[in-house]
């Protein structure tokens, strides 16, 4: 037996520098595999230095199913705070090498520890997943624990940032927790999300699919829309995460930290000219226009190959962050549809959450027609849109790039939606309709009746356009504050941030909205 206090506590220290080192074999495997273990991960994601572990001796205590001879400190996962780029944050990382990262019961309650811990200082929660899922020896101990990790998921939603790294698998019912965050990153060809496995769909309905098919990278940032960002590997997905705190704040409370920038607020942009072709109909990449608008070029997009008829993401003007959301020319013309009203309204929400002003573009010819769509909900699913305009309070600014027809273009942050500022570019068309499709509808008659049907429509179609053309209705009758040449768009909108900066909005005193779902 110890005799003395310090033989106590040297017998601590052995044994949490043991936990450190962890098992060679466990740790040799997870680096044949392509990963970081979890202290490696934790180490790389923090500053040097800053990493502070809660409970590195907490483990199971279930006795069942030999679970008595299996138990291991941390319990698979490793917990605690340090700081990113100075700033402080919670974290914690599921270790594959301890229990192969299953969770039990402390594993649980410690991931719910920290979310409710940072909840209650204020502070950013990051996750690094890589985990078999539940461990089922602990039965209904597992499922209270990981029904609180939900809890504190849906606490946590809008009061401070929620970040999760997909670094190995995520499993069954745990992948919801994931789901419940802000920001998904998933690590390509190592990582996979879903519900029900290969083995139990091969049983159910005789389907043959593998893990990566189920539940990898592309299905998910392709078709599923779960994941936000793709990693290359764990150092990219690290990577990722400390780039993008630097445009999320702790809290709901303050606003995203402002950077010192050297690029010039007022720096004309000269090609902005010709950039954008005349023709509506020739298509461009808007994210050329929202690279040279901000800082540096740096744009850190999201979703970026899910419903790419809309472009989302964080960048930086006169150093202050801020979100865009742009119309994309370069598929479907722009137009927006059922997937792209999902990923724009849940991007406005994070963003006035968090006190992010929000940018956006617009060039669209309206809601995407069609048969299919209708059956998928574009109803609601559109509605989505105009609701988190209508909703947020965060400073916006509107930006009219060439044309925005009918009742989409209010989907897009118009003036009467709430955008406290509304821009207009030299030859942008503001109309109900394009001119082609109006003409058809109000001169139909004339044009029938007439000699040379063809004659009298294009005629018709030049008078549309010299009406609805240019800035001059939409500044006359106060649609946009004001019309301005591209190559000073960047100084505008940096002029629009510094005078909305303090902006302040007063809503009916409600428990909450119901979104369009």
């Amino acid at each position: 037996m110890p005799k003395s206090y310090s033989e106590l506590y040297d017998k601590l220290l052995k044994l949490e520098e043991r936990v450190q080192r962890g098992n060679p074999k466990a740790i040799d495997k997870q680096h044949k595999e392509g990963k970081w273990t979890a202290r490696e991960r934790l180490a790389k994601l923090l500053d040097p230095g800053s990493f502070v572990e809660e409970f590195m001796l907490a483990e199971s205590q279930s006795v069942d199913f030999g679970m008595a001879e299996k138990r291991e400190p941390t319990d698979g996962v490793v917990a605690g705070y340090g700081k990113i780029n100075g700033r402080p944050v919670y974290a914690y990382a599921q270790d594959r090498t301890v229990l192969a990262g299953t969770v039990g019961a402390a594993h649980g309650e410690k991931i719910a520890y920290v979310h409710e811990t940072a909840r209650r200082l204020g502070l950013p929660v990051i996750g690094l997943m890589d985990s078999l899922g539940a461990r089922i020896q602990e039965g209904l101990d597992v499922t209270r624990a990981i029904g609180k990790v939900f809890r504190e998921n849906v606490l946590c939603s809008g009061a401070v940032p929620q970040i999760s790294a997909i670094m190995g698998p995520c499993i069954g019912v745990a992948s919801y927790a994931p789901a419940l965050t802000d920001f998904i990153i998933q690590v390509k060809e190592t990582s996979q999300m879903f519900i029900t496995g290969p083995p139990v769909i091969k049983a159910v309905t005789g389907e043959d699919v593998t893990m990566e098919q189920l539940g990898g990278w592309k299905m998910h940032a392709e078709i599923s829309g779960v994941n936000d960002i793709i990693a290359e590997n764990d150092e990219d997905c690290l990577n990722q995460i400390r780039d993008l705190m630097r445009y999320i704040p702790q809290n709901c409370g303050e606003t995203p930290p402002r950077e010192v920038c050297d690029d010039p607020a007022d720096r004309m942009i000269e090609d902005f000219e010709t950039y954008v072709p005349e023709d509506p109909k020739r298509l461009y990449d808007v994210k050329g226009i929202i690279t040279r608008i901000a800082d540096h070029g740096r744009f850190f997009e999201i979703k970026p190959r899910f419903a790419r008829n809309l472009v989302t993401g964080f960048g930086q003007i006169g150093g202050y962050p801020v979100g865009f959301v742009a119309n994309q020319p370069k598929f479907m013309g722009g137009s927006l549809d059922v997937d792209c009203s999902d990923k724009g309204a849940r991007f406005i929400r994070f963003c006035d959450a968090f006190n992010i002003p929000i940018i956006t573009l617009v060039d669209m010819p309206g809601y995407l027609p069609g048969t299919k769509q209708e059956q998928r909900g574009i109803i609601r699913h559109g509605a989505k849109m105009l609701y988190s305009y209508a909703e947020a309070t965060v400073p916006m600014i509107t930006l009219y790039l060439r044309k925005g027809y009918g009742g989409a273009k209010q989907a897009m942050c118009t003036r009467e939606m709430g955008a406290d500022q509304v821009f207009v570019w030299p030859g942008v068309e503001l109309a109900v309709m394009g001119a082609s499709g109006a003409v058809n509808v109000l001169y139909r008659q004339e044009i029938e009746a007439a000699e040379d049907g063809e004659a009298v429509r294009a005629m018709r179609i030049a008078e549309f356009e010299e009406r609805f053309t240019g800035p001059f209705e939409a500044v006359a009758k106060q649609y946009a504050h004001s019309a301005i040449l591209p190559r000073e768009t960047r100084w505008r909108l940096f002029q629009s941030l510094e005078i909305l900066r303090n902006k302040r909005v007063d809503r009916p005193v409600k428990k909450h909205g119901l979104m369009p779902v």
